[in-house]
This record gives C-alpha cells, sequence and structure tokens, in this order.
C-alpha cells in the first residue's frame, strides 16, 4: 500500500476559502524585478557618465588600470547575483506551488480519492525539505517530530552561494583602497628629490603628483561605489530568501509537522 500524508478533506467553507487566499502570493520571494530596475537605473548612469567624457578621463587617468578590474569585477560579481537571483526567483515559486497544494488538500471535498501528496509536490528545495520531514517522521516513529536541523539545513540550501557578494563587495573596497595607497605613494615620490630652483623639475614633479592623486581619487570612488551597488544588489537576493524560508518554516509548521504528529498519534 503506497503510504501518504494523511490528509482528511472536509468539506469546503468560507474560512477554508479565506486560508486558500493566505497563500495567494508570497510578498518579497521574487527578487527579479528589483534587481532588473536597479540594475538599469545603474546602466543608464553609467551611459551618461560614458556621454560626458567621466568614464575616458578615469581610465586615461588611472594607469594602474586598477579602477578597469574593479569595473570588471563587478560586472563579474553582477552576473553570479543575476544568476542567483533566477534560482532564488524559481524557488520562491516552487515553494508557493507547494503551499497552494498543500492547502487545497487540505481543504478539499472528502469524496476526492486519497493521494500522495508528497509525491505531487513540485521540484525545488522546500519540497526537498517536506519529503526530508515525511522520511523522518516514518523513520522515528512516535516521537515528537522537530525540524530544526532540516531547517538549518534547508536555510544552507536556500544561500546557496550568496556569500559571494560580501566577499565581492569587500574586495571591491579593498581595491580602492589599494588604488589609494598606491595612488599618494606615486604622489609623493617625487618631492624625496625636488630641487625648488629647477623650474623644469619643478613642473615635471607637480604633472607626477597630479598624476598620483588622479590614481587615488578614482580608484577610491570606483571601489566605494562598485562595492555599496554590489551590496545593495546582494542584499534583495538576501531579503527574498530569508522571506521563503520563514515561508517554509510557516507553511511545514501548520501543514506537515503537524500532519505527521497525527498520523504517528492515530498509528
Amino acid at each position: 500500500m503506497r503510504e501518504s500524508l494523511p490528509w482528511r478533506r472536509p468539506e469546503f467553507s468560507k474560512e477554508d476559502a479565506l486560508r486558500t487566499e493566505e497563500v495567494a502570493d508570497l510578498p518579497g520571494s521574487d527578487p527579479l524585478p528589483a534587481w532588473l530596475i536597479f540594475t538599469g537605473v545603474t546602466l543608464f548612469a553609467f551611459l551618461l557618465a560614458w556621454y560626458f567624457g567621466l568614464i575616458a578621463r578615469m581610465v586615461a587617468s588611472d594607469r594602474t588600470f586598477i579602477s578597469v578590474v574593479i569595473a570588471v569585477l563587478y560586472v563579474v560579481a553582477s552576473l553570479h547575483c543575476l544568476w542567483r537571483v533566477l534560482i532564488i526567483s524559481k524557488e520562491g515559486q516552487a515553494a508557493l506551488r507547494s503551499a497552494r497544494l498543500l492547502v487545497r488538500y487540505e481543504n478539499g471535498r472528502s469524496n476526492e480519492p486519497k493521494i500522495d501528496l508528497v509525491k505531487e509536490l513540485p521540484a525545488g528545495l522546500v519540497s526537498s525539505h517536506i519529503r526530508d520531514l515525511k522520511t523522518k517522521a516514518s523513520l522515528q516513529g512516535h516521537m515528537r517530530l522537530d525540524q530544526t536541523l532540516l531547517l538549518r539545513v534547508l536555510a544552507n540550501r536556500l544561500r546557496g552561494s550568496n556569500g559571494l557578494g560580501a566577499f565581492a563587495s569587500d574586495t571591491l573596497m579593498k581595491l580602492g583602497l589599494l588604488g589609494t595607497i598606491i595612488g599618494f605613494i606615486m604622489m609623493l615620490a617625487p618631492i624625496a628629490g625636488l630641487d625648488i630652483e629647477d623650474h623644469a623639475a619643478m613642473r615635471t614633479s607637480m604633472s607626477l603628483m597630479s598624476d598620483g592623486m588622479a590614481v587615488a581619487m578614482y580608484t577610491t570612488l570606483v571601489g566605494l561605489a562598485g562595492s555599496i551597488l554590489l551590496k545593495i544588489q546582494y542584499q534583495f537576493l538576501e531579503n527574498a530568501t530569508a522571506a521563503i524560508f520563514a515561508f517554509a518554516v510557516d507553511i511545514t509548521e501548520v501543514y506537515v509537522v503537524s500532519a505527521l504528529e497525527r498520523r504517528a498519534q492515530a498509528a
């Protein structure tokens, strides 16, 4: 006999309809629109800077090319963030479909055939968590079902490689500070052998000091800006991940754990 979760289907009522509407949507679980809007605004600002010659001036003034390296790393990290955003968006949709299935079969009609609801859940991390809960409940018998450890596993799986955002943001900032130090070294180096009576040497030294100051300022600006923009992008991702995790905790505690414990007591 095929094992299934013991969802009994009482007659559908107005209260059940209200409960179904509670999972009509999962706010904050799709970071893609926010990411696209933010990236569009950032790209528009970049095009404006390019149009007014600020990007070309930065590349020409930064002889260390640290600013270019920071820009390339920013693009790579942004693409990684987009990849994670698409994954989390998909997980949010799968979690919402799973919740709707749970509520629908909980509130279904009693004359419908009993089915294995767990096997009907869509593919996703939340569905895998529900299947793990079912397996744990069947193995431990009549003991109280505690999903604390499994929730930690779910949280780690949902986060995935989101931590790369903090590392990339910190790296961009430190590269900017490195450019600042190099720029000040370039600016102060000509002072050691400066002869105030040699006007040609003075002009050359002033030019070198100006180049060093430009390196320091541009690398600092690009590093800080890139770090802040990356943090904002990954914050969208973290907020969506937290929303899905909280939703998974809510739906499993209400519909899954209670049903499995009720089944263990009835056995």
